[in-house]
């Protein structure tokens, strides 16, 4: 049956929702969520962290131009320290109101209006100053089309101030002067029965009170009818009378009235205000939604630089081979969740599409699933990723997953009925560009037709062209890896000696599940174990032997591989050495030249002195034109001789010098040198020592380091670098800042410390700890939230800022942002 239009849409609208619902599904199961909650933490808006908070990756090509603009900002906020860190007002809900016939804004809703729009324009000319990142065309496109909307601000401040008063405005002063004079009246009215003898006694209290905002006296219930007037309650216990004297009443009804005048004045101008601003209106809402959009980029770079996060790449040329470029590359990559991550690879070049990866369990398999995964969706939503530089990642169209047991009571789904529900909705949903997780793929059933099921899945997504990681314990799956085209086999390595994971995975090699060594190691008794080992067939037993030999061969050629590098530097050393030996007597020819030229032109002088008395000596006597030009002529071809050698041997000395230069450069390094702050170097051409500081500014495309040695401190590329043998550094500015970058690596500095609940003892530990870590990390501003409650917290955070050397000034928030409950520190 042919489809009808309509039926068509209703059918893709079905897949549509269908593949949301398994992305949001994977989404969940990868932690996702909690990623984005951290990095909503680090904006300054209540708005975007709500925007961060609900965004999904970009399956699209268009997460690559949202990289780019985060990338950019992340390069400002670490090569600058004075980004723009206020609170952005909530306005979102405003905008709406604005366009709304017969709508008054408020002053507080004024203030937040305002505030965002001169809080919107300092991120923005932040943004722009000295902007430089020609990579990030993007950004300085967003930038140029934000609307100006700072005569919409200039109108509000003109009304109220940055405190949310109303300012003295002509219209309203006239209004107040008269309120006061009335107010001061009023005073003097009351006090007369607070003075006078005959009343005084009649009153409970001498200080006058208010009822319904209007000034009353307290009486004594038993005088009550001795002061005309109005009574306005009666105590609880009937003893005393708040009464309006007579000559009193007319004065509140003056005060009222004025008081209304006053409100109904600011009630015009607010509306008068509202008006103009509403003319305004469509930039605002463009303003708002592109300040919005660029503090979700910034809080994503904020979050990248704090976690030391590198930016991927989509390609990468591997072993200086264009047929063997990596299609997704991980190095050293972590789990941004784990607190102790253990650091993994994960590798398949362009032909590969499904790597099978086998080995004991706790191996670490469901681990690298979850990190790629993660890792690949945090890349999708433009964040830096806790990996080395050179990591390569694509853009997927989706990322799914089926990992860990899903078995539902509920649903009445056993292990194996919930893997293949999921794994159903993944071979509907993936394509040619989707990444395939797939956890235990044929388990939870019979071996023999789990590992077919789990062949014709794999045949299914190879055939679509999907991407695929998969973990197995199936042996069966051991030789697909070997037979398939397009896949490759991989294991987590395992230490046979120790029965434990080392956590790297070997790719080109299956992996065995040691179960059997690994009951044995667990406790398992002798005899089990050994009646175990009798049930495996023999079959499986050369193909286990097979497996082990390989592994040998894999190790045997690493270390010929090592050891070959080793001899290739050293080869190349000796060649340059001799090289370096043959220029220098070429330099020593040189200098012999010179001399010889210095001779020469010794000889030159004399002789050219000689000639000119011959000359002298030729005029005095007979003496002809054509005698003179020839001693002329000698002279010249003497000069012409001596500056064609000069020249000769000043391009031979630039010949010489560049040759040096380059055979001055250090051999090529090993690929798994790894720099970081505080490792020992040779720096430069004169291979001084030094410690490294810090990463430094790329020089082109070569990463660059800033390096201590003595007094000075230098940026070096990393290709002038040469890892030095590392000393003791007992104290010293060396040693701290090695300390400093120890610590800095291992907390990271909050914006925000909440220590409201914890014991004192525990708050102000965390306190000294937070302010440590901002100073070491440069963090000029944060806050503390300790609650109001019974002050002890607040006393104890005060007293110990109060002290602090380094700190510049601290203050209470504004109420809209925690008040009395919060404290602002800024440090010097």
């Amino acid at each position: 049956m042919q489809l009808t239009s309509k039926e068509d849409i209703t059918l893709n609208e079905r897949i549509s929702d269908a593949k949301h619902s398994l992305l949001e599904k994977t989404q969940v199961l990868l932690e996702y969520p909690r990623i984005m909650e951290n990095v909503a933490s680090y904006a300054v808006s209540e708005e975007a962290a709500a925007v961060i908070k609900n965004s999904n990756p970009v399956y699209d090509e268009s997460a690559e131009e949202i990289k780019q603009k985060t990338r950019a900002i992340y390069i400002m906020i670490k090569t600058r320290a004075d980004e723009p860190r206020s609170w952005l007002p909530s306005v979102g809900f405003l905008l709406p109101k604005i366009e709304t016939q017969g709508t008054v804004l408020d002053i507080d809703e004024m203030l937040a209006l305002g505030l965002f729009i001169e809080r919107s324009f300092e991120f923005t000319k932040w943004l722009k100053k000295d902007f430089n990142e020609p990579a990030a065309q993007p950004l300085l496109s967003t930038l140029n089309v934000i609307p100006d909307c700072s005569q919409a601000a200039g109108e509000i401040f003109r009304v109220i101030d940055r405190e949310g008063n109303l300012r003295d405005l002509p219209a309203l002063r006239a209004i107040r002067k008269r309120i006061s004079g009335l107010e001061r009246d009023l005073k003097n009215a009351v006090s007369r029965y607070s003075v006078n003898d005959e009343f005084k006694r009649m009153l409970q209290s001498p200080l006058p009170s208010q009822r319904d905002g209007r000034a009353v006296i307290a009486i004594k219930a038993n005088f009550r009818g001795r002061i005309p007037g109005i009574v306005h309650e009666v105590s609880g216990s009937g003893q005393t009378i708040f009464l309006e004297p007579l000559d009193v009443v007319e004065k509140n009804n003056e005060i009222i009235l004025e008081k209304r005048n006053l409100d109904a004045e600011i009630q015009k101008i607010l509306k008068e205000l509202t008006v103009k601003i509403s003319a305004d209106s469509e930039s605002l809402k463009k303003l708002h939604s592109m300040i919005i959009e660029l503090e979700c980029i910034r809080a994503r770079a904020k979050y990248s630089v704090l976690t030391k996060g590198c930016f991927v790449a989509r390609n990468s040329i591997a072993r200086n081979d264009a047929e063997n470029h990596y299609s997704l590359l991980l190095k050293q990559a972590r789990h941004p969740m784990l607190k102790k991550p253990i650091p993994i690879n994960i590798e398949m070049n362009g032909e590969i599409r499904a790597l099978i990866i086998t080995g004991p369990n706790t191996g670490g398999k469901t681990v690298a699933l979850k990190t790629l995964g993660l890792l690949a969706m945090m890349n999708q939503s433009a964040l830096a990723l806790p990996l080395d530089e050179g990591s390569v990642l694509p853009v997927f169209d989706g990322i799914y997953a089926d990992i860990g047991d899903e078995q539902s009571i509920n649903q009445s789904l056993s292990t194996f009925s919930a893997h293949i529900t999921n794994i159903s909705a993944i071979t509907e949903a993936a394509g040619e560009n989707s990444l395939a997780l797939l956890d235990e793929l044929g388990s939870g059933t019979d071996p023999q037709e789990g590992g077919a099921i789990a062949m014709a899945v794999l045949d299914f997504l190879i055939e679509k062209k999907t991407r695929m990681i998969v973990t197995t314990h199936h042996g069966i799956l051991k030789h697909y890896g070997y037979t398939r085209q397009g896949v490759e086999n991989a294991s987590v390595e395992f230490d046979a000696r120790t029965l434990s994971p080392t956590y790297r995975i070997i790719n080109g090699l299956p992996g065995e599940s040691r179960a059997i060594d690994i009951a044995s190691a667990n406790g398992l008794d002798r005899e089990i174990i050994e009646n175990a080992r009798k049930y495996i067939d023999e079959d499986k037993s050369d193909v286990s032997e097979m497996i082990k030999g390989l592994e040998q061969k894999q190790r045997e050629l690493a270390g010929l591989e090592k050891k070959s590098f080793i001899e290739q530097n050293k080869l190349k050393e000796d060649k340059r050495k001799s090289d370096l030996k043959e220029l220098q007597l070429r330099q020593k020819e040189a200098e012999l030249k010179r001399e010889s030229l210095g001779k020469l032109r010794e000889f030159l002088s004399e002789s050219r002195k000689k000639l000119e008395n011959l000359v002298r000596e030729l005029i005095e006597g007979e003496i002809n034109r054509g005698k003179t030009l020839k001693v002329k002529e000698f002279l010249n071809d003497l000069s012409s001789y001596a500056e064609s050698e000069t020249e000769a041997l000043a391009a031979e000395d630039r010949a010489i010098n560049e040759q040096l230069r380059a055979k001055e450069k250090k051999p090529e390094r090993g690929e798994d040198i790894v720099f970081s702050a505080g490792m020992e170097v040779f720096a430069g051409s004169s291979k001084q020592r030094g410690v490294i500081i810090r990463a430094d500014k790329k020089k082109g495309n070569t990463p660059s380091w800033l390096v201590e040695t003595g007094s000075l401190k230098i940026s070096f590329p990393e290709s002038d670098l040469i890892p030095a043998p590392a000393e003791k550094l007992s104290s010293g500015p060396r040693a701290f800042k090695a300390w400093a970058a120890e610590i800095g690596a291992a907390d990271d500095v909050v914006y925000e410390l909440r220590i409201r609940g914890m014991r004192f003892e525990e708050a102000m530990e965390a306190v000294r700890r937070q302010m440590e870590t901002a100073i070491l990390s440069g963090l000029k501003n944060f806050s503390v939230i300790h609650g109001k409650g019974h002050g002890i917290l607040q006393k104890g955070v005060h007293d110990y800022l109060k002290s602090h050397p380094a700190v510049a000034d601290y203050y209470f928030a504004h109420p809209d942002m925690g008040g009395f409950g919060k404290t602002e520190v800024v440090l010097k």
